[in-house]
């Protein structure tokens, strides 16, 4: 089973580009963040003709929103709502195998690190910790689960291009890092792609629009994830940060994440 997980920034703009994700990579599941389209705007019927007959959204007006597409059947589709807020950044669903696949789109959190002067960064820490506290209710203890999606935070000093610049810009900060971390214990969650690709090697998954030439700077930061329990660990047999997708045509400023699971 071949798993991806995308912030497509708009999944209106990014039809071409998922066209061409399916056309060379054929994944089994994609799950995508900040689709941006509400259900009545979503393009159900391009996404099916792609072959997922699947899809999973939560979504609101104008931004954020989750979906998950899928070529397999999804049983139990849900979501949960955090920090009091309807604001569709969670969608659920169960997979042939008992695999329970959970898509996350974090907050965020705005440009100022302190959650005193700046709300948007008060809501991403709660959100982290009401998250951890999901992850520690002991619901996960000898299932086969998948945690994904943009989680907005480059935990390790290789998930950023430069660790000492970036400790107090908001996505890499000490406070952030501990917090991801707390979440990711909590459930005992499997850090799928760096399984494969080793802690000691430098990894991105994003890199902002505000750079001229992205890929010769290479500023990037690794934001999206997928995690993976204990039980699942072992099943997964590779894993790739699709690089070349910044590139594309009307590209997002995020690329695929791609593991494989036997």
């Amino acid at each position: 089973m071949r798993v991806v997980s995308w912030n497509v920034n708009s999944v209106r703009l990014r039809l071409d580009s998922l066209a061409r994700l399916t056309r060379e990579w054929q994944p089994d599941l994609v799950c995508v963040q900040e689709v941006k389209a509400q259900a009545q705007d979503f393009p159900h019927n391009a996404i099916k003709a792609l072959g997922y007959s699947e899809i999973h959204l939560r979504s609101m007006k104008g931004y954020n929103g989750v979906a998950i597409l899928s070529r397999l059947p999804l049983e139990t589709p849900a979501g949960k709502d955090w920090c009091g807020k309807q604001d569709c950044r969670h969608a659920v669903a169960s997979l042939p195998g008992g695999i329970e696949l959970h898509n996350f789109y974090i907050p965020a959190g705005g440009d100022i690190p302190d959650p005193e002067v700046n709300a948007k960064f008060a809501h991403k820490l709660a959100f982290l910790d009401e998250a951890a506290a999901w992850s520690a209710e002991g619901r996960h203890e000898g299932k086969k689960m998948i945690l994904l999606g943009d989680l907005n935070i480059a935990p390790l000093e290789t998930d950023v291009w430069s660790h000492k610049q970036l400790l107090s810009v908001v996505s890499h900060t000490p406070i952030e890092v501990e917090k991801l971390g707390r979440l990711q214990k909590a459930g005992r969650w499997v850090d799928a792609v760096r399984k494969i690709i080793p802690p000691s090697e430098k990894l991105y998954s994003w890199w902002s629009y505000r750079a001229l030439d992205w890929s010769l700077s290479d500023r990037g930061r690794r934001l999206d994830h997928i995690w993976v329990t204990p039980e699942l660990a072992p099943a997964v047999a590779d894993a790739r940060i699709l690089r070349e997708a910044r590139g594309w045509t009307q590209a997002s400023d995020h690329v695929p994440v791609m593991i494989d699971l036997k």
